[in-house]
This record gives C-alpha cells, structure tokens and sequence, in this order.
C-alpha cells in the first residue's frame, strides 16, 4: 500500500491571464548531506511535455531496450544497447521543450554563508533575485578550494552551525565556526575573499543561529537546495509573462509552509520592475508566478518520468556545461561557478 503524498501547495484561486504546467523531478538531492554525498551536484529538470507527448517519447525509447514496465531511470537508460543513439535522440526531442537547473552543492554552502551572515536571510536568495552578493560567494569559493583543508573544516562548521537542533543556541558550534574562520583566513585567501570572512560578525551568526533555533520560518532552510533550485525553475518558464504550475516527484523539502513563502517572495521580487508593467502579458505586480505546486509519484505520471530521466542524465555526464546536448538544456542561472 502506498502513503499518501506529503507537502505541496495546490492553487487555491484561479491562475491570473496565461499558465504554463511543467513537469519536475531532481536527481542527485541528498538532504542536508552537502558535503559527504557521493554527488557533488544537483539536478533539477523540468518540462512542458502534456502527458501524450511524454508518453509518445517514453514508448518510443522503451521499443529498443528494456526497461521497467513502469518507470526506468537514467543509470539502466545509460547502460542500455545503443545508448549513445538513444540519448542523442532523447536530448534533441526535448530541446526548447525543458531545463536542467544544476546546484553545485559545495557552492550552495557558500552562497548560503553569504546570504544568511552577512545580509538578511530571504527565500529569494541563491536565485537571479538576490544576486547583489554573488560576486562575494564566487570570491570566498574560488579562493578557499585552493586553500587546502581548513576550506573542508571552514565548510563543515557552517554546516554544524545551522544543522544540529538545540533546545537553546549552542556556543561551541558558534566558536568553532569563528575558530574555522580564523585558521582559514590565516592561509592568505586575496583580499576579496577575506573581506568576506571579515564581516562575519559574531552578532550576526548568533542572532541568525538563535532564530533558528527558535523555528524562525521567516528563514528558508539553510541547508536545502531544492527551494533556490525550484525558484529559478518556475522564473525561467514564466519570464514574468505568464503563471507556472508545478507538477513534482514527491519531495520532502517541498513543505506547505516553505512553498506558501516561496509563492510569496516570488509575488514580492519575481513581477516586471514598474516601468515593465505595461507591458503586453507581463504578470500583474504582486501576483506570483509561482501558481501552486501539486505533488505526484512519479510511477503514475510520465511527464515526471521523463523528468527524471532527464535529470538523472544531466548529473551523470562528466561534463554537463561543455556537452555539446546538454547545454542547450542547461539553464544560465543555475547555481556553480560559471568558469570552474
């Protein structure tokens, strides 16, 4: 017997002007386990395909090889006799019709130091609409990946930091952050970088830190991806003309609560500036383009399936931003450095 689907956020009100109905999956997601996962990536893919359309390329590919009468996945697709062929058709029929947004996890962690201790923690952060801080990030990464171990330490103390549940605000795990701080700054990382480190102020941390402690939901997860990821996902397909309604594989991150403030900070951030307003079919100031999200398992929607599919094979290349059928694919925004 299956159990019923958690999260999601169905629409309550009917969509405003044009929606669009993508369907999502993620491949390589591995909770708040950021550092230790055999995956250093995420994926997230999404397409436009109506059922018959997924149904029609999912047939198509299992009359060549032998999958599951059900679902396949991309290991057992890449695996399969003629691959190579297979795949290249695969990617060519989807082009223009879906997008891989890839998350680098060890990035994630360092765009997440920067928006939650050293600016206000926003639900728009890690997405276009909070991009004041990237260069920092971008600074404070590129340079602690040559700095040796203390990078790992300095990484892992983050993660302690804004992981471990207390009943109260733990001063260890704040001092040793600071202590990971200090050891790594002493390495000589360039002055962009340790200006970072230098304004982290302990104020700050422990505030942020007390506020999660406390289950402060005004502050996204520090520790999930899938909510940045999703975020650019639905602004990518709505390009502020149209409302986007997500249909996903069933993903325990994707909470009522969390997607009720994403809906809304897209609502604040993710409309036309005013001056775009009047605009033929741009969305409404302060309307969403987020219009809700409904939970599916993946075995009985085939749209999800080829979403899968897709992910799965997007994290699996060796080189996903140079493949020459993949890239097409690749959304800009997604979340690595973009010359690493």
């Amino acid at each position: 017997m299956r159990t019923p689907l958690q999260g999601g956020l169905p629409p309550i009100d009917a969509v405003v002007g044009a929606v669009v109905e993508i369907a999502c999956d993620e491949s390589g997601f591995s909770g708040t386990n950021l550092l230790h996962s055999a995956t250093p990536v995420i994926t997230h893919a999404s397409v436009d395909l109506n059922v018959d359309e997924a149904v029609g390329l999912i047939t198509a590919l299992r009359s060549g090889f032998r999958f599951s009468p059900h679902e396949f996945k991309s290991g057992q697709f890449l695996r399969g006799p003629g691959a190579a062929e297979a795949l290249e058709w695969f990617l060519r029929a989807l082009r223009g019709r879906a997008s891989v947004h890839l998350v680098d996890k060890e990035f994630f962690l360092v765009t997440r130091i920067v928006d939650l201790l050293l600016t206000e923690p926003s639900y728009a952060a890690g997405t276009r609409l909070a991009q004041d801080h990237r260069p920092a990030a971008l600074a404070l990464y590129r340079a602690g990946r040559a700095a040796g171990s203390d990078w790992g330490v300095f990484l892992a103390a983050f993660v302690d930091l804004v992981r471990t549940k207390r009943r109260h605000p733990d001063h260890r795990t704040v001092q040793r952050f600071f202590e990971a701080r200090d050891a790594l700054a002493r390495t000589g990382l360039g002055t962009p970088a340790e200006a970072v480190l230098d304004g982290l102020s302990t104020a700050h941390v422990w505030s942020v830190v007390t506020r999660l402690d406390n289950d402060d939901r005004s502050i996204p997860p520090p520790l999930e991806p899938m909510l940045p990821a999703l975020a650019e996902t639905v602004l990518s397909w709505s390009g502020g003309q149209r409302q986007v309604l997500v249909v996903h594989d069933e993903q325990s991150a994707l909470t009522a609560d969390r997607l009720t403030r994403l809906q809304q900070a897209l609502a604040d951030h993710g409309t036309p500036p005013a001056a775009a307003d009047d605009r033929v079919g741009a969305l409404p100031a302060g309307v969403s383009p987020l219009a809700g999200l409904v939970m599916v398992d993946s075995r009985d929607d085939p749209r999800v399936q080829v979403a899968d599919l897709l992910a799965g094979v997007a994290r699996r290349s060796p080189a996903i931003r140079n493949d020459a059928l993949l890239q097409p694919l690749l959304s800009p925004t997604s979340l690595h450095d973009p010359d690493g």
